[in-house]
């Protein structure tokens, strides 16, 4: 299993591993894309083609725009 928490959504969700996952397949998962937010993979920022493993943490960090 994935933990995944979407800091300042209140999400906090289990994702099943599957073999050959990468970050930006977790982001989907969550509502997201790669343009969206930003990862964090056990304490460390990671790019979108980055892999995840079985028992890894992923906070996703939304991107905030605007003027």
């Amino acid at each position: 299993m994935i933990k995944v928490r979407v800091i300042g959504r209140k999400i906090e969700r289990e994702l099943e591993y599957q073999k050959g996952m990468k970050v930006k397949d977790v982001l989907r998962a969550v509502g997201f894309n790669t343009e969206s937010a930003i990862a964090k993979v056990n304490g460390k920022v990671a790019l979108e083609d980055d892999p995840i493993n079985d028992n890894d943490y992923v906070e996703v960090i939304p991107v905030v725009s605007g003027g």
